[in-house]
């Protein structure tokens, strides 16, 4: 199959993700996309199973919304890469800022370095997994899903937590409200296992620690009725 490769120096992002959401041509990829130089929006919006590698630095949101495509940075990706993804799946090489995966609703995000503060705030069912540490207040107010963290988690870990699973192998500054720590049962460990390896991330599952909700806020107290 025949590469293509898409120069953003010469054509502007709006052009290239046309041809990559497949209304300017038919999409066969696999594609290439050179020359980011930090551009924002950069792969956005795709709906269809295309690969689509990214030869450098992005900006913004990018891979934002994505279904299906298999998308892979070759470089660090600025704020809300892979924001309100549904499936498919998105590799950030180097680091990424912060929000990563926000409000994701499905699919996979490896982000193979560090994640900046809010990693995963608010995933809807997604698989976010982190090969050096996260920032402060990641995994605020996830749903459902799960966050990986390989290295260690800044302060307010799981904030207001759901029914989304955290994952440290490092150390934690500081639990958010309501998350704690919870027993690593055989089948969290096989499951994390199985997740690591289709990640692509070396590491040992019974090496890491289990996080959840302690579902204290679900219910309105009246005891509680001046906090609110």
């Amino acid at each position: 199959m025949t590469e293509s490769v898409l120069d953003l120096g010469e054509k502007d992002v709006r052009d290239v993700n046309a041809i990559l959401q497949g209304r300017a041509t038919s999409p066969t990829g696999p594609y290439t996309v050179c020359n980011p130089a930090g551009k924002h929006a950069v792969a956005a919006g795709l709906t269809h199973p295309v690969s689509v590698k990214i030869d450098g630095h992005v900006g913004y949101y990018c891979a934002g919304m994505n279904e299906h495509a298999i998308i892979t940075i070759d470089g660090n990706a600025g704020t809300g890469v892979a924001e309100n993804m549904m499936s498919g799946e998105v590799r950030v090489c180097g680091d990424a800022s912060q929000s990563a995966g926000a409000t994701a609703h499905g699919g996979r995000l490896i982000i193979e370095g560090d994640a900046s503060a809010r990693c995963a705030i608010g995933i809807k069912g997604a698989d976010v997994v982190v090969g050096g540490s996260v920032g402060h207040m990641s995994a605020f107010m996830a749903q459902s899903g799960r966050l990986v963290v390989c290295g260690d988690a800044g302060a307010y870990l799981g904030d207001s937590l759901y029914e989304a699973e955290i994952y440290v192998r490092g150390n934690v500054e500081s639990l958010g409200a309501d998350c704690v720590e919870k027993d690593m049962t055989e089948s969290h460990l096989k499951a994390l296992a199985e997740l690591l390896q289709a990640s692509g991330i070396e590491a040992r599952a019974d090496s890491f620690k289990r996080f959840g909700s302690a579902r204290t806020l679900y219910n309105f107290k009246i005891d509680n009725a001046g906090s609110y």
